[in-house]
């Protein structure tokens, strides 16, 4: 499940314009309190209000039609769930009652029973909650089925929230987990957030305005009558980002420290997620493996929901 949700909200702009912007990233907010100096530092870049709830939960303030809405991330997950559901009966053509539910390797108890509240919400049985690596390694296994031999796997996903490497052996179709290591907040949102500073940066130095104080004007790079436009370089786009790039190694070495095994003794490199086809990401993993190529075989988009998919079928099977 990817509850990077996105929910459109018209909002007047003055003048009759309305214009739309999102709800985003719900799932930086599930099973956390709006106390977590993440959470506070995430609302300072979100182009949506986010406020105290009780308990000290975070909450999504929402205005439509007129009225002030609150939605907390388990809510917003939920619609995803429900809007995902949706499609699937259309295809199918028939109801869908059961779900595999996946998360970051790293969430703890709370993300991960938060996660089970949305899935509440939506009304769906969740016949299995898996880690997103892993259902990247069964997507891999079952491409390698034909394989003979133990083979030790390295999975690197790397989506728009986290980050989680798993490393694993396989033999016979046998999956035994060495080591997993990641990191909750650490994904394509963060190198957006990078990219929104620069520009806010040249933004006030070639119009004298600082738009950093509005979080709509942040994401939109607008204000008044002013609409930014501006042009970037890879090489300026690595440079800017390339602390959280090796931030993203240091996790592959943790993995590979935690399992006691060499790199030298890992035969494939997995990489699933979106911002894994980063291509300094890729460059930066064949460097640390010595020029050793990732798996191809699958597509790192599809990787986790082809997985998923994979034991859903298992789960179901007669």
């Amino acid at each position: 499940m990817d509850t990077k949700s996105k929910i459109s909200v018209e909002k007047d702009a003055g003048g009759g314009k309305r214009y739309g912007y999102y709800i985003a990233d719900a799932k930086r907010l599930i099973g956390r309190r709006f106390s977590d100096p993440l959470v506070q530092s995430d609302i300072k870049l979100w182009p949506f209000k986010v406020i105290e709830g009780s308990n000290d939960k975070p909450m999504i303030v929402v205005n439509y039609r007129g009225k002030e809405k609150h939605f907390s991330a388990e809510e917003i997950s939920s619609m995803v769930l429900r809007k995902m559901r949706e499609m699937a009966e259309a295809y199918l053509g028939t109801t869908v009652k059961n779900a595999v539910i996946t998360v970051p390797a790293y969430f703890n108890d709370f993300q991960r029973e938060a996660t089970m509240d949305a899935r509440g919400i939506a009304g769906l049985n969740v016949l299995h909650i898996i880690n997103e690596p892993t259902v990247a390694a069964i997507a891999y296994g079952l491409e390698k089925s034909g394989c003979v031999g133990k083979k030790n796997v390295l999975i690197f996903y790397l989506g728009g929230d986290t980050t989680d490497v798993l490393l694993l052996t396989i033999e016979n179709g046998v999956f035994e987990v060495k080591a997993v290591a990641g990191d909750t907040h650490l994904g394509g949102e963060d190198f957006d957030n990078i990219m929104v500073k620069h520009f806010v940066a040249t933004f006030k130095r070639k119009h004298k305005v600082d738009i950093s104080y509005s979080p709509k004007a942040l994401r939109r790079l607008r204000t008044a009558c002013i609409d930014f436009s501006s042009t970037i370089t890879r090489a300026k786009f690595e440079e800017l980002n390339m602390d959280l790039f090796k931030k993203c190694i240091d996790i592959v070495k943790k993995c590979l420290t935690d399992s006691k095994m060499d790199k030298n003794c890992v035969h494939d490199v997995v990489v699933s997620g979106g911002s894994s086809r980063i291509p300094k990401v890729q460059q930066l993993l064949r460097d640390f493996f010595k020029g050793k190529e990732h798996c191809k075989d699958i597509n790192p988009d599809e990787a986790v929901a082809y997985g998923a998919a994979v034991q859903a079928a298992i789960l179901t099977s007669k």
